[in-house]
């Protein structure tokens, strides 16, 4: 995705939802796999 928004990415591949992009590509999304989050580190 390099730096594009999720939406951009949904409209450019034509998925009918944002959730349907994050779904598939949520792990490319730095901080969202998981890795090194900030909020698990406070809560820790």
């Amino acid at each position: 995705m390099k730096g594009q928004h999720p939406k951009r990415v949904q409209e450019l591949l034509g998925y009918a939802s944002v959730a349907i992009t994050l779904d598939i590509y949520s792990h490319l999304i730095p901080g969202l796999d998981g890795g090194d989050d900030p909020m698990e580190e406070a809560l820790g």
